[in-house]
């Protein structure tokens, strides 16, 4: 008897586990969502404006070396790879409701998430190199009359620059995203398994 006494004891000392209020949690999951939306947005309105700006620069000046039109477009089109994507990562979260169907819901953000991770991976090295040489391409006209000091002061910050945003800036842009999209996916699911 001492022994069931024991195990009841030990049974009820055990933390209840948390129910979790739907309304609370479509809330938090909005909100989430609305705020990584409203980043996709205006990341889309910067990303149309540089993409334009190239575009001008690329067929409205006049330049004296090849290698300054194939450093334009380089970047011209890697920008245009990368606005189709932010767009249909917009699209993805941006097209669902997340009152209509939790579940589906739920795989739209795991799938967004995939993607995301994808995003972060390779394809930011490939965009980073390609603007990086576009850049470099760019500037061989650009700083063609320039002093050797200054030439060497430019491409030293710009390769600052860019190791700055591969190495330092990156981690912090996808991991709090990251951190986001855990929190709210483990959110669905808990209230998910909640349910069943």
């Amino acid at each position: 008897m001492k022994d069931f006494e024991h195990l009841m004891s030990v049974w009820q000392a055990q933390p209840a586990n948390d129910q979790l209020s739907v309304d609370e949690v479509l809330k938090q999951v909005k909100k989430g969502i609305g705020s990584i939306t409203a980043k996709l947005f205006w990341g889309i309105v910067a990303m149309i404006a540089l993409t334009v700006y190239t575009f001008v620069v690329l067929f409205f000046f006049t330049f004296k070396l090849w290698e300054t039109y194939a450093g334009i477009s380089v970047m011209f089109v890697t920008m245009l790879l990368y606005l189709t994507l932010i767009l249909r990562h917009y699209r993805i979260l941006h097209k669902r409701d997340l009152t209509v169907s939790p579940t589906e819901y739920l795989n739209t953000l795991k799938e967004y998430q995939k993607q995301r991770a994808a995003l972060a991976g390779w394809f930011y090295y490939i965009y980073v190199i390609l603007i990086s040489a576009g850049l470099a391409l760019y500037l061989f006209e650009i700083l063609e009359h320039a002093s050797v000091l200054k030439r060497t002061m430019i491409y030293s910050f710009t390769i600052v620059w860019v190791l700055f945003l591969t190495f330092y800036l990156k981690r912090r842009i996808f991991k709090s995203e990251e951190e986001k999209l855990d929190l709210m996916i483990e959110r669905l699911e808990r209230l998910e398994t909640q349910f069943e």
